[in-house]
């Protein structure tokens, strides 16, 4: 028996070094994309949307875990990849199997002021001369779709307006994050160094000069706001808001109705937004409001807007019961970022995971050591 199992061992093929290779290679991969699924995703912030909350090339990874890891719909797809192969412009998936939507338990839910990563969910009836008005729902399956980063304004059932700015949350203002900017238009007496700006982090959008003074339009926070008012050349500084009902700005917002909702980007709303379960009555605002989310979003397979009704299976409805969960996104960067104001709710099956934390920053204008923003390392997203 014993000179049976030397035999047995020694007639055993031993592992080349291309089939080692390939499965260490094997095993990398399906480790990555199982981490990558379930546990976290690393992310690049590639605009300036979130700033001064996150910044243009700063690294962060996000949870999975807790909305729950959501299973792939899209099963036909090369791992690790996303839209397209590495280096070319070639689809990385077929859509020819597509998956029913399901989300493993999570250990939270997505609560107001949360930075969620979700996939673009566009708008069926934005305008499609929008140059922003791509990537959305006609471009790839739902979770293909190009990754957001933005804040979550509102949940599901809230109530939602934005007045001069502001975002009031059922009535009451909402707290501000400490990374928000906005458009200020600012008087001084003299030109104002760059420097000064460089300082306070402000970016001066333009300059003008005017009897004797200098008028300049900047994107700040309010902390650095607050720092250029005790200074005794800045004679006034106010908001560059756009006036309520003026819907004649070319930056046109959700649901495109402006004879009937006359919104922009400072004052939007108020509105409903959508909550599993809740019902609704499809009066001409509701209808208008919410036309995208049943024909588009919430899953009904023969949905119609037509001649300002809703059909759904050739019947006109006049109520609806929302399917699933939606949310209200804006990002940090309040004037330069697109988002729910422009395009409307995203919907749960959309959502890919929590902001947790930034694990490398890159200031692209820095120079050897001064390109690594050191500060930011390893730190948690507010």
């Amino acid at each position: 028996m014993v000179g049976d199992k030397t035999t047995e061992v020694k007639g055993k093929k031993k592992k080349g070094p291309i089939r080692e290779w390939f499965d260490s290679v094997l095993f990398a991969v399906v480790a990555a994309t199982l981490i990558r699924w379930l546990f976290f995703e690393a992310y690049t912030i590639p605009t300036g949307s979130m700033e001064r909350s996150l910044l243009v090339n700063d690294f962060l990874f996000v949870s999975k875990l807790h909305y729950g890891s959501r299973v792939p719909m899209t099963p036909l797809q090369l791992p690790l990849t996303h839209q397209k192969i590495w280096f070319t412009d070639a689809a990385s998936y077929s859509d020819a199997i597509q998956l029913p939507y399901y989300r493993l338990p999570g250990f939270t839910s997505i609560k107001n002021s949360d930075v969620v990563v979700f996939n673009y969910p566009g708008d069926p009836f934005r305008t499609p001369y929008d140059p922003f008005a791509k990537d959305g729902h006609a471009a790839h399956p739902v979770d293909l779709r190009t990754n957001y980063i933005k804040r979550c304004i509102g949940i599901g059932g809230d109530k939602l307006e934005i007045k001069d700015g502001q975002v009031y949350l059922n009535d009451k203002p909402m707290e501000n994050p400490p990374g928000r900017q906005m458009y200020y238009n600012v008087e001084s007496t003299t030109q104002v160094n760059q420097k000064l700006f460089d300082k306070y982090y402000i970016t001066k959008k333009s300059e003008n000069m005017a009897n004797g003074k200098h008028y300049y339009i900047i994107n700040a926070t309010d902390e650095a706001i607050a720092n250029i008012k005790t200074l005794d050349f800045i004679s006034n500084v106010s908001l560059e808001l756009i006036p309520k009902d003026d819907s004649l700005t070319p930056y046109r917002t959700f649901p495109y109705s402006y004879d009937m909702l006359p919104w922009n980007r400072d004052n939007f709303g108020p509105l409903v937004v959508p909550e599993e379960g809740m019902t609704v009555e499809l009066n001409a605002k509701n209808t208008v409001l919410y036309r995208g989310i049943i024909t588009t979003f919430d899953h009904n397979e023969n949905a119609e807007y037509k001649d300002g009704k809703l059909y759904v299976d050739g019947k006109q409805i006049t109520s609806y019961t929302f399917k699933q969960n939606y949310y209200f996104m804006m990002g940090d960067n309040r004037y330069e970022s697109d988002d729910s104001r422009f395009w409307g709710f995203v919907p749960e099956d959309h959502v890919v995971g929590k902001a947790a934390f930034i694990w490398m920053s890159i200031d692209s204008e820095g120079t050897f050591l001064s390109k690594i923003r050191w500060n930011r390392l390893f730190s948690s997203i507010e």
